[in-house]
């Protein structure tokens, strides 16, 4: 059983009051599934590749999500002083960590996107 440093209570994402509710809802979210899939598969990228990289996002969606990566230990933020500044997102250990989930995820959909599909059309007819 995991315990929750700051509670010394048992880690229980079933628990409304447990922070693992947090990060799970935080890391369930779209944008971030994306960023970490695209940083995992592309290694290190600036803000422009991965806007350019994951359609439908908006900058204020992509400031947002990446910020909060970055706060929760999830990824890297390098600023080089170059004019104008090169900004580089990176995965930590911890990111690459959930990659490899998230690229199965990501997988599945992608093998099964017909039978949802399907499923759907069944429904709406």
């Amino acid at each position: 059983m995991m315990l929750v440093e700051s509670s010394g209570l048992p880690a229980d994402v079933y628990s409304a009051k447990c922070p693992t509710r947090q990060v799970l809802d935080h890391i369930a979210g779209k944008w971030t599934i994306l960023i970490i899939d695209a940083l995992h598969e592309q290694g290190p990228m600036r803000y422009t590749e991965l806007s350019r990289r994951i359609g439908g996002v908006s900058q204020k969606m992509l400031t947002q999500t990446l910020r909060s990566l970055e706060t929760d230990g999830f990824l890297i933020r390098t600023v080089e002083p170059t004019i104008p500044p090169r900004v580089d997102y990176e995965l930590t250990d911890l990111g690459r960590s959930l990659a490899e989930p998230i690229a199965a995820l990501r997988n599945w959909t992608e093998q099964h996107i017909n039978e949802v599909e399907r499923a759907r059309a069944r429904r709406d007819r």
